[in-house]
C-alpha cells in the first residue's frame, strides 16, 4: 500500500501596504495653545498630552508640525476634524 503526498499550491499572496498619508498641523494666530492641544488629543485619540504638546510647539515654532502617518482614509478624517475646530490641517503622501 503506498502513500501519496498532494502537494498543496502556495496560496500566499503578497500583499501590498496601503499608501500612507502625512496629517500636518499648520500655526495659526487664532487659536489658544490649549485649544489647539485638547483638540489634537480629541482627534487623534492615540495622542498622549505632552505628545499633542510637542506637535502643537513645533507647530508655533516652525510653521507646520507632523501629527500623523496613517491610511488615506484616517488621515482624511482627522484633517477635516481638525479643520472642523478651526485649526489649519493639510495632508500629503507619505513618501
Amino acid at each position: 500500500m503506498s502513500v501519496e503526498t498532494i502537494q498543496k499550491p502556495s496560496t500566499s499572496t503578497i500583499r501590498k501596504h496601503a499608501p500612507r498619508y502625512r496629517v500636518l498641523l499648520h500655526n495659526d494666530d487664532f487659536n489658544s495653545m490649549e485649544h489647539v492641544v485638547q483638540t489634537l488629543m480629541k482627534t487623534v485619540p492615540s495622542l498622549t498630552q505632552p505628545q499633542a504638546v510637542n506637535i502643537m510647539m513645533e507647530a508655533h515654532s516652525s510653521g507646520i508640525a507632523l501629527v500623523i502617518t496613517c491610511e488615506m482614509e484616517h488621515a482624511e478624517f482627522y484633517c477635516e476634524t481638525l479643520q472642523n475646530h478651526g485649526l489649519t490641517s493639510t495632508i500629503e503622501p507619505d513618501e
